[in-house]
Parts: structure tokens; C-alpha cells; sequence
């Protein structure tokens, strides 16, 4: 009788466990930023007439379990200019000429990055993240709140958008920032594709950022064309095009007085230099500057302030290649009274989903 009553206690005690249990609200899913982990993030604070400017490029992964986001970032600042520096490539014949008067081929120079990029990030951060919809523009729109755990309060906030097998996520708000871009998927961040791949690439790629030079900001808009680069045979890892002509740049208004176009010997060429710098990872850097600055110089290889650009691909969940984003970190080599106010910095993406 006692082994009865103790059955049907046991029996009454799980049956109100199992209606408790089922009266509770259901765990809410973790959830990822357009259910995507891994990102690669520019942002820059450019501002008129500022020298405390400053660019950032790297990645952020998100852990929907934990809530949390880490960063790892590349940084440039104007208060700690920082030389280019040399990645070692000199891309080879097929791709490249010693000849100063080709119109086909760039010149056989040492390709250069901004400082550090070869190196590893130098900015490690953590924050938490959540994720909401807010109305703008009237719309209802999937946004992702960070807080950065720093010395500073940091906030950021984007608007998040899905595309195929990519996410994008637009710049709304951020404490430090004034501008930025980020893509997101699920393939590992150790995931990128070689050069053939990037200058293959069937889909148009068009340039849209936001640049700084002499204290004033502009827009940056066009396309890039990828296609246009020629693949090296024993260079692999990179990419050249020598743009034949150029309307705007190199011109004798733009520091070429003898030998820019718009002057006798009429050179306004630019060239382009696209390369890989790692295997595990999405790093890759653009350098271009006009031909007639070399020739000024009476140099095969321009050693004045040429542009330099790290960048990072933009890879989706099938692994397919994207397009960048990036940064411009380019200082003023030389020893002029405001060299910061001659330094050019930018924050712009490379995509074909703009």
C-alpha cells in the first residue's frame, strides 16, 4: 500500500512538471546579424580640416551564444604616421616592364602596403552585441547594437541587410567613426580566393567610400575594373593593369608640370598593382600612383606619396569572392611644413553588392 501511494505521488509530481514545463515561454534562438558569423569591417573618423583622423580595417565575429562580438583590427591614425613598407613582390615580366616608356605593362617596382599590414592586427576588442528592428525611413529595419568593453564609451549601430549567402551591414551610428562598411557570411575568415579567381570575377565591381586629402572630404563612386588586370605567370599572388590614361588625376594641375597630361609629353597613366599578402587569411593590398610623378623624379619606381590601400575580401557562404572593403592609410613621406595636412586617408568598399 505504502509502495502504492509512493507510485501515485511520483506519478502526480511529474505530470505537474510536464504542464509547468509546458506554460513556459520557449528559449529564444540565438541569433547572428543576417544569421551570418564572420565579417570584415572598415571604418574611418574623417572629418574637414581635422588632423585626429583615422582608419580601421579588420574583422569581427559575432558567437550568438555568448552575445558577444570580438574585433581584430588594423589601425592608422594621424598622430602616429606610420611609412609604407615594402611586401617583397616584384611582380615578374609577363606582368611588368623595366621599360619607363611601356604603355602596356606597369613598371617592375616592389609592390608597397601601409605600414604594419604585413604585420598582425594591433587593436583586439570585445563588446556585446543585440539585435533589434528600428524604423527608418519609415521602414522597419533589422539593426545590430555593439558596446565596446573600452577605456571609452564606444557604441555602433548598423542597419543589416541579407543578400545571397552575404550580409551587408550599412553605417547608422558609431561614437568614434563617422563612416564604415562590413560583409558578413559564414565561411571562415581563413577563407579567401587567389588572384586568378578576383581578376575572373564575372560580376561588375563598383568603388563606393569616402576619401581625405589638403582638409577636405569627398565621395568616392565608380566602377573598378577587375577585369581589366592582367594575372602574373610566375607572380601568382598578384595583379597589374597600367591604366592607359587618366582625365582627372595626373595632370599638370595635379604635380606633374613638365610631363602630366595636359603638357607636351602628355603622360597621365596610372599604375595598378593588386596583391595577395597571406594564405590564411583575407588580406589583400592595392597600390597605384601616375606614372608621370615617377618620371619627375627621374625614377623607375615612385617613391613620393603614392596611395596605398590594405584591404580585405569579401567572401559569401558558397566561398565565392565579392569584392573588399578597405582603407587608405597613405602618408607624407616628405619634410614639408604640414606633412599630416598632405597625408591621404579613405574608407571605401570594393563590392558587387553596393
Amino acid at each position: 500500500m505504502f509502495r502504492t501511494a509512493r507510485t501515485l505521488l511520483m506519478a502526480f509530481l511529474m505530470a505537474v512538471a510536464a504542464t509547468a514545463a509546458s506554460a513556459l515561454p520557449a528559449q529564444a534562438a540565438a541569433e547572428l546579424p543576417g544569421g551570418k558569423a564572420n565579417f570584415v569591417v572598415s571604418l574611418g573618423h574623417l572629418k574637414d580640416g581635422a588632423r585626429n583622423n583615422w582608419v580601421r580595417l579588420g574583422t569581427y565575429e559575432f558567437d550568438a551564444a555568448a552575445g558577444t562580438v570580438s574585433a581584430r583590427m588594423y589601425v592608422w591614425s594621424h598622430s602616429e604616421p606610420k611609412a609604407r613598407e615594402g611586401t617583397g613582390t616584384v611582380p615578374d615580366s609577363s606582368c611588368s616592364s623595366t621599360d619607363l616608356k611601356s604603355t602596356t605593362h606597369v613598371l617592375a617596382c616592389q609592390i608597397k602596403t601601409a605600414g604594419g599590414f604585413t604585420d598582425s592586427p594591433t587593436e583586439l576588442r570585445t563588446g556585446i552585441y543585440t539585435l533589434q528592428n528600428d524604423t527608418i525611413d519609415g521602414v522597419s529595419t533589422p539593426t545590430v547594437w555593439i558596446k565596446w568593453n573600452h577605456a571609452t564609451a564606444w557604441t555602433e549601430k548598423w542597419a543589416v541587410e541579407t543578400g545571397t549567402n552575404l550580409a551587408r551591414l550599412s553605417f547608422l551610428h558609431n561614437t568614434k567613426a563617422t563612416t564604415g562598411y562590413g560583409y558578413g557570411s559564414n565561411a571562415a575568415l581563413t577563407t579567401r580566393r587567389a588572384m586568378t579567381t578576383v581578376q575572373a570575377h564575372p560580376s561588375t565591381i563598383r568603388l563606393q567610400g569616402t576619401s581625405w586629402a589638403k582638409d577636405a572630404t569627398a565621395p568616392s563612386s565608380g566602377a573598378f575594373h577587375h577585369e581589366n588586370f592582367r594575372t602574373c605567370e610566375t607572380t601568382t599572388w598578384c595583379l597589374t593593369y597600367l591604366q592607359p590614361t587618366s582625365s582627372t588625376a595626373c595632370q599638370k594641375e595635379g604635380g606633374c608640370p613638365n610631363y602630366g597630361g595636359g603638357t607636351a609629353s602628355n603622360i597621365s597613366s596610372i599604375q595598378y598593382y593588386l596583391q595577395k599578402l597571406s594564405n590564411t587569411d583575407r588580406r589583400d593590398t592595392l597600390w597605384h600612383w601616375c606614372t608621370c610623378l615617377a618620371v619627375e623624379r627621374n625614377e623607375r619606381c615612385y617613391t613620393g606619396n603614392s596611395h596605398v590601400k590594405p584591404m580585405y575580401q569579401i567572401i559569401d557562404d558558397t566561398g565565392t569572392f565579392r569584392g573588399w572593403v578597405g582603407v587608405e592609410a597613405s602618408y607624407y613621406p616628405g619634410n614639408i611644413t604640414d606633412p599630416r595636412g598632405s597625408d591621404m586617408f579613405s574608407v571605401f568598399r570594393l563590392a558587387d553588392w553596393t
